[in-house]
């Protein structure tokens, strides 16, 4: 058994908080042979107290920035989980420091970033990983396997999108994921990337786009304190802030593999809450998956009699080796914070064994260039090839 020593940076955050628990509860689930991990240090926000931090990780360090984190001997990983411009940063200099790095999407700002910390990686020959966790699902790698079987065979059209309603309401308060300083990509690195996680997942790598890239609302209140989720009555004295990047995108692609693909995300879809879809058509058959029913796949194929074809049901279940961790029975229903947990489980079984996994910092560069490609194809309102 090896311990992987970890540093949470932003982990007094909604993510800093599910990935601290995620290191410490999945030997619960995948057992120690994979490798353990004990969070030794953990880097808060302005609002946040030690206090806050201490009963997290008991016996960790505290810090006050992430530079102490990076230059701790003691620490083997830095898990990055702070507003999306400091990601380049954090990672660059941890890489530097002989550190492994998982660092939540989007991995940078730009392409060009990305590839700067994957080369760096390679270089040095550590670890990396990618926050996209909605892959992991297990349905998720069910679908993989009927691809990669040829079931459906030459996939033809790939339909996705992702929708909330965090903006939804004109009057729901500015947050730093609205700012362009601190978000420079908004809802395209947030919300499309885990679109696009999919598509380099499941499809594979896409060569050409258009965009068009939408805010909605021009300016919104500016209420202190208030985070992701939070509700707030206004006093009609508010300051009012300028939203400085895209609330929502509609997306014209085409894949490396010939196929086409019809995307769209928004953080302004009045009504949901939480809305991810995806529909994959080949020659020989069809998936189609809604988060709505989290472990359930639909099937369709061409090889079923005729006047008996229609979308069967498939409940992913402990026939998965990663569901049976969790669950004995299917439809069971895995959420998003044990998606995370196999998330923390592949990161550490990937440094003790010195194996890269998907996503890595070279996953995390393509999807980057899709992102740099919507905000250059918006802005020019013309296609954009990806290299």
């Amino acid at each position: 058994m090896t311990e992987v020593k970890v540093a949470v940076l932003g982990a007094s955050g909604w993510m800093g908080k599910v990935h601290t628990m995620a290191y410490q509860t999945f030997p619960h689930f995948f057992g120690e042979s994979g490798g353990t991990a004990r969070v030794v240090a953990l880097v808060g926000g302005k609002s946040s107290t030690p206090q806050d931090l201490a009963f997290r990780a008991p016996g960790a360090k505290i810090l006050t920035n992430w530079q102490e984190a990076v230059a701790d001997p003691d620490v083997d990983l830095i898990d990055i989980c702070l507003p999306d411009n400091l990601h380049y940063d954090v990672a660059k200099a941890a890489l530097l420091a002989g550190k492994h790095v998982f660092c939540e999407k989007p991995l940078a700002d730009t392409a060009a970033q990305a590839q700067e910390l994957a080369d760096i990686a390679k270089a040095k020959g550590l670890i990396t990983r990618v926050g996209h966790a909605f892959p992991r699902n297990p349905v998720h790698d069910r679908a993989k396997e009927i691809i990669e079987a040829g079931e459906i065979g030459e996939i033809k059209l790939f339909k996705g999108c992702q929708h909330v309603d965090m903006y939804g309401d004109p009057l729901a308060p500015y947050m730093w994921r609205a700012n362009g300083d601190l978000a420079p990509t908004g809802i395209v690195g947030d919300t499309g990337s885990h679109v696009f996680s999919f598509m380099e997942f499941l499809v594979g790598k896409v060569s050409a786009l258009i965009a068009d890239n939408f805010i909605i609302t021009a300016k919104r209140p500016v209420v202190e304190g208030v985070g992701l989720g939070a509700e707030t009555a206004l006093s009609g004295d508010e300051d009012w802030a300028d939203i400085t990047n895209p609330d929502g995108s509609n997306i014209l692609c085409t894949f490396a593999n010939g196929a086409r693909g019809l995307v769209d995300f928004s953080r302004i879809a009045t009504g949901r809450k939480f809305m991810q879809t995806y529909e994959i058509y080949g020659t020989k058959g069809s998936l189609a998956y809604t988060y709505d029913e989290v472990n359930r796949l639909r099937f369709y194929s061409n090889d079923d009699k005729v006047g008996r074809r229609g979308y069967r049901e498939i409940d992913v279940g402990p026939e998965h080796e990663t569901y049976k961790a969790f669950l004995p029975l299917p439809n069971f229903a895995l959420g998003y914070n044990e998606s995370k947990i196999i998330e923390a489980a592949e990161v550490i079984q990937s440094i003790v064994a010195n194996k890269p996994m998907w996503p890595t910092f070279e996953t995390g560069h393509h999807i980057c260039q899709i992102v740099d490609a919507c905000m250059e194809s918006s802005r020019l309102r013309r296609w954009v090839d990806i290299p």
